[in-house]
């Protein structure tokens, strides 16, 4: 009867500490992409906005006078060289960023498709993931990374300055990597790179 119940108290003492065991073991809880989402805009969300430049081409210099940011002051002789001058309502809107108040539109040709100018809208704009582009959630050693899109949230612009920001030649994109790190029990967002 003894070695019964000594059978019993160490089988119970047995399970008692696998009991144990397990529960320390647990595993890492889930990260859901949207999770990740809610983390990486908070990040966003969280940053100052910054200075954006806008690549001013042909088709963007139409746009630009068509709104009123700025204006002819002097065509030269070959046709395609002009100066424009900054009008006071685009001067309240966005700078050269070569400095002054006159864009020198000195192309190498009538249909040079690489020239352009600089431009900095005076509202600085935030970047943001593009919810739809999130990838499937990866495990790398004891962290977790997605892979996502990073956009320029143009929407405090001017219409006029978005459409020129649209044109060829400007990057409104950029793949980005986010990495998740668990800390205290819980997915947080380490780096976006």
């Amino acid at each position: 009867m003894k070695n019964r119940v000594k059978m019993q108290v160490l089988a119970a003492l047995v399970l008692l500490g696998a009991g144990w065991w397990l529960a320390a073991c647990k595993s890492a809880p889930q990260l859901t992409k949207d999770q990740a989402l809610t983390m990486i805009q908070a990040n966003y969300a969280q940053a100052q906005a910054t200075p954006f430049d806008i690549l001013v081409d042909d088709r963007g210099m139409q746009q630009g006078v068509a709104a009123k940011y700025w204006v002819g002051m002097k065509r030269y002789p070959n046709g395609y060289w002009a100066d424009f001058k900054i009008t006071p309502d685009g001067a309240k809107l966005l700078k050269l960023v070569s400095g002054g108040d006159v864009i020198q539109w000195r192309p190498n040709s009538p249909s040079d498709p690489r020239y352009a100018v600089a431009i900095e809208p005076l509202t600085a704009v935030h970047f943001g993931a593009r919810a739809d582009s999130l990838g499937d959630i990866q495990d790398l050693g004891d962290n977790k990374t997605v892979g996502f899109i990073e956009d320029v949230n143009l929407s405090p612009l001017p219409d006029a300055l978005q459409n020129i920001a649209h044109n060829p030649g400007n990057k409104l994109s950029t793949q980005r990597l986010a990495t998740f790190t668990l800390t205290n029990g819980a997915w947080t967002l380490k780096s976006v790179n």
